[in-house]
């Protein structure tokens, strides 16, 4: 029996993620949470003929939470306020931060052993902000601790298709790094199938990737960001644990982890220069990260010019997270 909750259940990702989660059959209860319109939401998905019971919460003082968390197997947590136009992944920081913080404490009273996948922007700085929460309440898994960047990934393979052609469901790319503009850094040379870039395409394709939700801004008009695709690429994520959960081997999927906790992450963080978060490829298992694969040793020189790039930014992100909760020490 698998119990999955969605902590932000109401908003532009939670919804579509939440209704994806309710019609898979790796699921068998499926609880949201959110500060408003839960009920309505949780109303609307228990009518759908799927194999999930689903439970609805508001925080009701704090119950909420409790309820909806307690026996969880796997939480994901899209929570917080969408990018507008203009606004800048860490002009988000200082509302979603505190939104994580709580949550996170939230999964490390009622259920430490969960699997936890952070979609909350900025996640190059979520994730540093929830391993800190987890590590002050003693109940850090660096295996089970996920920032989702599954959507850079996803752009990438479609992103390649429009420019080359092809099935854009058979592209795989290793995108590397972190999960906002320049420390997204997709490992172009090692597509598989092997595809060859045209020169003059090569640069304006990896702005695409780094910056693909900048469009989807601007095309909303002020409406919201990135929302049915970053739940697609959620669930794509969530549903490749749950499947390596099932005992199901051979899954590799790319994410955001601390990387001294995993098997196979200290080389890499030698390799990025120190950073103790880092987006690679990571297999799969059935008590979360097996092992983090390197594909850093054979990038091009123009991926080493973007990696000095990404180094740069994510230092400064993580750093970002792992002050602010060293400055909120009493809210933990």
């Amino acid at each position: 029996m698998v119990k999955a909750s969605v902590l932000g259940a109401s908003g532009g990702i939670g919804q579509p993620l939440s209704l994806l989660l309710a019609i898979s059959p790796l699921v068998d209860e499926l609880s949201l949470y959110d500060v408003v319109n839960t009920p309505g939401v949780g109303a609307d998905l228990s009518h759908i003929n799927g194999t999930a019971k689903v439970t609805a919460y508001l925080p009701e003082g704090g119950a909420g939470l409790e309820k909806a968390l307690t026996g969880c197997d796997i939480v994901v947590i899209p929570a917080g306020i969408p990018r507008k136009p203009g606004m800048t992944r860490d002009d988000l920081f200082k509302i979603n931060a505190g939104i994580v913080r709580d949550l996170a404490t939230g999964v490390a009273k009622y259920c430490p052993k969960a699997f936890v996948l952070i979609i909350s922007n900025p996640v190059n700085s979520t994730v540093p902000i929830a391993a800190e929460v987890l590590k002050s309440h003693n109940v850090f898994d660096p295996t089970r601790l996920f920032g989702v960047t599954s959507l850079d990934v996803v752009r990438a393979s479609t992103f390649v298709a429009d420019v080359v052609g092809g099935d854009r469901t058979k592209y795989k790319i290793p995108v590397v790094g972190g999960h906002s503009g320049e420390t997204i850094v997709p490992l172009l040379s090692q597509i598989s199938p092997k595809v060859d870039i045209p020169a003059d395409k090569l640069e304006a394709l990896v702005n695409r990737i780094q910056f693909g939700g900048d469009e989807v801004v601007k095309a909303k008009d002020g409406a919201g960001s990135a929302t049915l695709s970053m739940a697609y690429a959620g669930f794509k994520f969530a549903e490749a644990l749950l499947r390596a959960g099932n005992n199901e081997t051979g899954i590799v999927e790319p994410t955001y982890i601390y990387l001294p906790g995993v098997p196979g992450g200290k080389e890499i963080q030698d390799t990025v220069g120190g950073l103790e978060f880092f987006a690679v490829p990571v297999e799969l298992g059935p008590n979360g990260a097996v092992r983090a694969t390197n594909p850093l040793v054979k990038v091009s020189d123009y991926e080493e010019k973007l990696l000095e790039k990404c180094y740069e930014g994510l230092k400064g992100n993580i750093a970002k997270g792992v002050e602010f909760i060293a400055t909120q020490s009493s809210k933990l």
